[in-house]
């Protein structure tokens, strides 16, 4: 009787890891075959690298997807070697309820910044804050 106890336990983790194995079979046989995406075609291309450092480039796909971006060089710190990068650009697509989207951005010192009708804005500032704020700047805190 103690054998066929101990014999018994020990399929039981076997026979879990069947069922989960064939439960894993089930799902993936049910997943849908056609994953396929077909590739978007691009109808205009322009691309401008310079040797000052500035690019510039543009596309546009089939689909309507547009893509924009220009840079230059600019100096972010007093030694000569202390250059970056600023760039400007937009993009947009269409929705997948037929809205086409834009977005406008920048990047420089002061970080990347994205500006959309779509995007969401912070609310105003309360009025007590605007005051607090004028007042440390009449300060000099500020």
């Amino acid at each position: 009787l103690l054998s066929r106890h101990f014999r018994d336990n020990q399929t039981h983790p076997l026979k879990m890891k069947l069922m989960i194995v064939a439960a894993l079979l089930v799902v993936a046989s049910a997943a849908p075959a056609d994953l396929e995406v077909q590739p978007i075609a691009i109808v205009s291309s322009r691309s401008e690298m310079n040797a000052d450092g500035s690019y510039s480039y543009a596309f546009e796909s089939e689909d309507g997807t547009k893509v924009e971006s220009e840079g230059s060089q600019k100096q972010v710190g007093e030694k000569e070697e202390e250059i970056g990068t600023v760039s400007k650009g937009s993009y947009s697509f269409t929705s997948e309820d037929g809205v086409v989207l834009t977005v406008n951005w920048v990047a420089d010192e002061n970080g990347f910044q994205a500006t959309g009708d779509h995007l969401p804005t912070p609310p105003p500032m309360p009025a007590h804050v605007i005051k607090l704020l004028a007042d440390l700047e009449a300060a000099g805190v500020l």
